[in-house]
């Protein structure tokens, strides 16, 4: 899915996403910031770790919205 909207109103710190698309499909994690180029954010991956990804890639985690277990 395709949005000309920022990104800034579709993610908000602290909420669960899932990596939808890329290498790394499935790998849930933590929404933190966009990065320096808004077309990227950074997350924090299931260990802990911050990572970059593109927000094309993003989408909100299902346990985010159904009540689901927690990383």
């Amino acid at each position: 899915m395709t949005s000309n909207e920022p990104a800034a109103t579709e993610f908000h710190e602290g909420e669960r996403v899932v990596l939808a698309q890329g290498t790394y499909q499935g790998t849930p994690g933590v929404f933190l910031r966009l990065g320096q180029d808004p077309k990227w954010a950074e997350i924090t991956e299931g260990d802990g770790t911050i990572r970059s990804h593109p927000v094309a890639w993003l989408a909100h985690s299902a346990a985010a919205t159904s009540g689901g277990v927690a990383l």
